[in-house]
Order: structure tokens, then C-alpha cells, then sequence
């Protein structure tokens, strides 16, 4: 029994070669998802791209929409990080930019993907808005203590999240041309220029 525990421990230890390899499906079914859809979906397709046998896709994910949603939150929770320098304006013109950079790579086009077919899936409307909500959460912390610390007047945070991160979806959406720093200082700028001004 004592030599049970210890083994036990290493296999249920968190990262590791299981935590590598579930990341690789994870980056594997976003690339697709961006490529092909959400219908191109394919479990051998994951299972090539992410160099591993097709039953570690079956066994980490028998739903196939698990894998969607799974693939999509895991991008949304590290998407762009929002640091706290204590200049709110300088924080969010860094949050904008990485947040476009992100939005472009392919976890960020599948997203905008998944967005698109959700519409009648009310399975897939929840990822979706699961997804959002992830993304949204940190800026909308960041706005409260910038709140708390008198940097903002009071204001609804939420709204001003998506005030925010609005022009960055359509900037990549459109594809016209790349979100520059320039542009998320400009939309900085306006933002706070109008909540500072209410």
C-alpha cells in the first residue's frame, strides 16, 4: 500500500506529458474549427495535427461539443492578460492590442467561427457566451479597482468592457487591415474620454 500512494501521486500530478498532450488536442481542434468550421470538425484530422492516437481525443473528449467549448475556453482564459501599472489608460491600450493579436490567431478566428454557427445551437450559444464571459471577466475587474482607486468615475462596467473590445472584433472581422497600437489607444482615448466626460 506504500508504495501505491506515492505512484499514485505522480500519475495525478497536475502538467506533465498528459497536460502536454491535451493542450496539443486543445490548439489542434481551434486550428481546424478556424479552417474548416465548425461542421469540418474531424476527430482523426485533431488527432494528426496534434501528433497524438485518435483514442486520446476520444477518451479526454467523447462530446464532441466538450472538445469545441474545451478548445475555445482554454484560449479565452489566457487570450491577453490585463496588468495592473496603475495607469489605467496605458493598461488598456496593452489589453486592446493583445487582445487583437489574439483575436487574428487561429484559436481567435475559430472563435469568431463558432460565434457565426451558434446562432441556432443553444449548445454551442452557451460556449460562446461562456467563452465571452472569460474574456470580458479580467478587463471588467481591471475597470472596478480602476473605479475604487478614483481613475474612473463611477460607470457600468460590463458595458464599458464592450465598449472596448467592440472595434478590436470588427477591426479583424472586417480584415481590412491589422488593429494597431495606434488604433487601441485611439479607442482607449474616446472610451475613457466619454465616461470621464458623463
Amino acid at each position: 500500500m506504500a508504495e501505491d500512494g506515492p505512484a499514485r501521486e505522480r500519475t495525478r500530478r497536475p502538467g506533465g506529458r498528459t497536460a502536454r498532450v491535451r493542450r496539443r488536442i486543445l490548439e489542434a481542434a481551434a486550428e481546424l474549427i478556424a479552417r474548416d468550421g465548425i461542421g469540418g470538425l474531424r476527430y482523426d484530422q485533431v488527432a494528426e495535427l496534434a501528433e497524438v492516437n485518435k483514442t486520446s481525443v476520444y477518451r479526454n473528449w467523447p462530446d464532441r461539443n466538450a472538445l469545441i467549448a474545451d478548445a475555445l475556453a482554454t484560449f479565452a482564459a489566457d487570450v491577453a492578460p490585463l496588468h495592473d501599472s496603475g495607469d489605467i489608460d496605458a493598461d488598456l491600450v496593452d489589453f486592446l492590442e493583445a487582445l487583437a493579436a489574439a483575436t487574428a490567431s487561429p484559436q481567435g478566428r475559430a472563435l469568431l467561427t463558432v460565434v457565426a454557427s451558434a446562432r441556432e445551437d443553444p449548445e454551442l450559444r452557451a460556449v460562446v457566451d461562456e467563452v465571452f464571459e472569460r474574456r470580458l471577466s479580467t478587463l471588467d475587474d481591471r475597470l472596478k479597482l480602476a473605479i475604487e482607486r478614483g481613475e474612473l468615475p463611477p460607470v457600468e462596467t460590463s458595458f464599458v468592457a464592450e465598449m472596448l473590445a467592440g472595434p478590436v472584433q470588427l477591426f479583424v472581422t472586417r480584415g481590412a487591415r491589422a488593429f494597431t497600437r495606434a488604433d487601441a489607444a485611439r479607442v482607449t482615448g474616446v472610451v475613457l474620454a466619454g465616461i470621464r466626460a458623463t
